[in-house]
């Protein structure tokens, strides 16, 4: 790849605030790819409802079947893609699973940083509960966090990550924590 290749890839469960910080970078330009729009694009190609319940389901179905790195092959080619196209800066949006995290180190030594968003449970699901798109009540809430940490590996990206922010109050914090952080990784 491009020696000035860059990467900044955001994991957190849901609810912490990883769309508010990606949204922050792509307002300043950045493109992005996107981790969970491989799923929903395989839940509207099945002629499913896009909702919790049936994104799991596509989701662990294309991991059992075309391995756990399925989604990370896909995001691959979409960032080797970007950066033929010129762009050396690159968000990664939603990183979910110790296997894609080790993909992507793989095939991008020494480009790949990742930030964890990260906030108590009570706030995410309160967060969950408000938001617009595919409201989760707290049940659905917790049953999402199980199945991230059981069945996605979603605990190793988060524990092993270059940085975190800890989301527990107000936009700005995101935002003066991410201006930080690019100013220290020089992206």
């Amino acid at each position: 790849m491009s020696e000035n290749l860059k990467i900044l890839a955001f994991v957190g469960m849901a609810g912490s605030g990883k769309s508010t910080s990606v949204d922050y970078m792509t307002g300043n330009g950045y493109p992005k790819v996107y981790f969970g729009g491989v799923v929903l694009d395989a839940v509207k190609e099945a002629g499913l409802e896009l909702n919790e319940e049936n994104e799991r389901k596509i989701r662990e179905e294309l991991r059992a079947k075309e391995g756990n790195d399925f989604i990370a092959k896909r995001i691959i080619q979409q960032i080797r893609d970007l950066a033929a196209a010129g762009q050396h800066r690159v968000i990664a949006d939603g990183l979910y699973s110790w296997t894609e995290y080790k993909a992507l180190k793989h095939e991008f030594p020494g480009e790949l940083t990742v930030v964890a968003v990260v906030a108590p449970k009570n706030i995410r699901y309160d967060r969950l509960a408000d938001r617009e798109v595919r409201p989760l009540d707290l049940e659905a809430a917790k049953d999402r966090d199980y199945s991230e940490i059981e069945h996605l590996e979603k605990g190793g990206p988060i524990a092993i990550a270059d940085y975190y922010i800890y989301n527990e109050k107000s936009r700005q914090e995101i935002y003066s924590k991410l201006y930080e952080i690019l100013q220290e990784i020089e992206f």
